[in-house]
């Protein structure tokens, strides 16, 4: 075990944040904290490195190993390059070399016991600087810098010059190369593109200290972490698995606790319907026999009433008109800025009803697409044309159609007029704004905060064409649930930007690959996407996928692509069986149907019928035969 937390408690003021909460991380587990926005994740990690003390309760991380922390929010001010920076976290490996350089050449100039001397502090010093990986330090931190989205031209920039979200990106890849024994990561992907997630999500399951993270990506989730602890209430329960088993056995004990109360409420009212009852006797016997059950209900533990986490915050998307089927056609479209052209020649529609996601690295050009769709930018060439009656509603990850010095009641009411204050109240209260919220200034709000409410103001848009870009940043999970279904039964057509590979399997009927200037076209999800990407990138991309072919092979964004292709191909493989399996299993259910029928005294004397019947065993039981072979191939198969 290398972190045990026991009986944690801390609070601020009267608000109870944790509360003698218990759980442990074992050696090289991967683990994550999960919970609402505002239920204490943060906190949690704080108290665990020691920023914040608890009020009650210890922390301890077992002794002799190290932990490294990575927070939402990174200041970092340097002089240094990018590459320095992260090259200084290997100071130890670099004067190990320095001073093996420096007895080379000293053992020119000696003899004897001094060489011999030598010799030994050389060899024990070498065989240290394998050990920590010397031999192949600059790989190791090319890999780490291009797995997180820096270019090698980027290498060289100072971080003093750099943005949050890069200086979080060089943060991420110090600590990465300290290789504490237990790492502690806050949001570590909020910065980082599909590329670069999926890099890190291999990078974390095949480190080898442990980690404990706090992510609102359910897919990295899935894939990362073995165990689940929530925070809920102020409490925290331990879940075996990824987030999809947390999930599914999280929503069985809400079910098994909601049965709980409804049967305990019932048997109360039943309880107090017999109290009643025995005391309008007005007999001794019947008032005591009440007076005992009463001494009954009151010694009853009361089981407390779930909440029910779906009912909090209400999200309905309906359309007010309905457009004609053909919704956006966008012919020949081009944009560059000075010394970075996007793309020059994009063509693609969208029809009534489509919920299509654009995916695509950091700076390909996804949200200015978005833009120019909504006359917030200017193309350089091409058009982008409405269908027939066609209005949007536009959700801007900036959130720059919101007006920060008003009040939510004020953004509401001057989009809104018609709107009573009552009416205003019940749809921010919908959103989770209630009393004295309403009155809050917009630049007062979280990023979370003024998330909800521009998905506020997009579901009284009544807009039948949604343009959304990064709807999920900043949402907590429970959030990112409620809109995945608003989108889901909404009737009118969506197109959004985002890094949410979860969100985008739930939602998407297609999905656009910007890559290259070009995009490629994926009809179906993100599962189907990652299926056909390497076929239909070599396709519509070629030069993408060249570009690929010549990197250096020693890289380890090489060993990443390598292992997305063994994904797919183990993917590939896990179908094909499922298919055999189930062919098997129809066939012997028909050989048996066939056994059966011949032991039937109006089928064994038809001579005819009974001809018929084994020739089709005979065929039935070579297939069967054949289906075990390929099941036997597929199942030794190499991926």
């Amino acid at each position: 075990m290398i972190l045990s937390c026991q009986n944690i408690t801390k609070s601020f003021g009267t608000d109870v944040i944790v509360s003698q909460a218990s759980f442990h991380i074992e050696d090289h587990e991967k683990a994550a904290i999960v919970g609402i926005n505002g239920a204490g994740k943060t906190t949690l990690l704080r108290m665990i490195v020691g920023e914040l003390e608890p009020d009650a309760g210890v922390v301890a991380l077992a002794k002799g190993k190290t932990f490294g922390y990575l927070e939402q929010h990174q200041d970092v001010h340097s002089e240094q390059t990018i590459y320095e920076e992260l090259l200084s976290v290997k100071e130890e490996v670099l004067r190990m070399e320095r001073r093996m350089r420096e007895i080379e050449l000293e053992m020119k100039h000696c003899s004897g016991d001094a060489l011999q001397s030598l010799m030994e502090q050389y060899n024990r010093i070498s065989t240290e600087y394998e050990q920590q990986n010397g031999y192949a330090l600059q790989s190791e931190l090319t890999g780490v810098l291009k797995g997180l989205g820096f270019t090698e031209e980027e290498f060289g920039k100072r971080i003093c010059t750099l943005s949050g979200g890069q200086k979080t990106r060089v943060a991420l890849g110090r600590l990465l190369l300290s290789s504490p024994d237990l790492l502690l990561l806050d949001e570590p992907i909020n910065h980082l593109d599909l590329n670069s997630i999926a890099w890190l999500e291999n990078y974390l399951m095949n480190y080898k200290g442990a980690v404990l993270i706090v992510a609102h990506d359910r897919y990295f989730l899935n894939r990362v972490v073995t165990k689940v602890i929530e925070l809920d209430n102020g409490k925290v329960m331990s879940f075996d698995g990824n987030y999809s088993a947390y999930a599914e056995k999280k929503a069985q004990l809400r079910e098994i606790a909601w049965k709980a109360y409804v049967n305990q409420q019932q048997e109360i009212r039943h309880q107090e319907a017999v109290i009643a009852k025995l005391r309008s006797f007005n007999r001794e016997k019947s008032i005591r026999r009440a007076e005992s059950r009463e001494k009954m209900l009151d010694k009853l533990e009361v089981v407390e009433k779930p909440t029910e986490v779906r009912s909090d915050m209400h999200l309905k998307l309906v359309p007010q008109v309905t457009s004609g089927n053909d919704v956006l056609t966008v012919e020949h479209l081009a944009k560059s800025f000075p010394g970075n052209p996007l793309f020059s020649d994009l063509n693609f529609q969208l029809h009534r009803g489509e919920k299509v996601a654009i995916i695509g690295d950091n700076g390909t050009g996804k949200t200015t697409i978005l833009k120019i769709i909504n006359e917030l930018e200017r193309a350089d060439r091409g058009s982008v044309a409405l269908g027939s009656k066609v209005h949007i509603g536009y959700y801007d990850q900036e959130h720059q159609q919101l007006h920060m010095e008003k009040t939510l009641m004020e953004e509401i009411s001057d989009v809104y007029p018609d709107m009573t204050g009552t009416e205003i109240r019940n749809v921010l209260a919908a959103f989770l704004f209630t009393g004295d919220d309403v009155y809050k200034r917009i630049s007062d709000l979280s990023g979370g905060e003024r998330g909800r409410l521009s998905l506020a103001r997009l579901m009284l848009s009544k807009s039948n064409f949604l343009i959304l870009d990064e709807p999920t940043n900043h949402l907590d999970i429970t959030s990112k649930e409620i809109l995945e279904e608003a989108i889901r039964g909404y009737t009118g057509t969506v197109l959004y930007v985002s890094h949410d590979r979860y969100f985008i399997n739930q939602t998407a009927t297609r999905i656009l690959e910007l890559k290259n200037q070009a995009l490629v076209n994926y009809l179906g999800n993100y599962d189907y996407y990652l299926e056909k990407s390497e076929e239909l990138t070599r396709i519509y991309a070629p030069e993408a996928a060249a570009a690929r072919k010549e990197s250096s092979s020693g890289s380890s964004r090489d060993d990443w692509e390598r292992k997305k292709e063994a994904q797919a191909r183990e993917r590939k493989r896990k179908n094909e069986i499922a298919k055999v399996e189930k062919r098997i299993t129809e066939l012997e259910e028909r050989s048996a149907e066939i056994d059966g029928l011949l032991t039937q005294e109006d089928v064994f004397t038809d001579v005819a019928k009974c001809t018929e019947l084994s020739t089709e065993k005979a065929e039935v039981m070579e297939e069967i035969d054949r289906l075990y072979e390929k099941w036997e191939e597929l199942s030794e198969e190499e991926v």
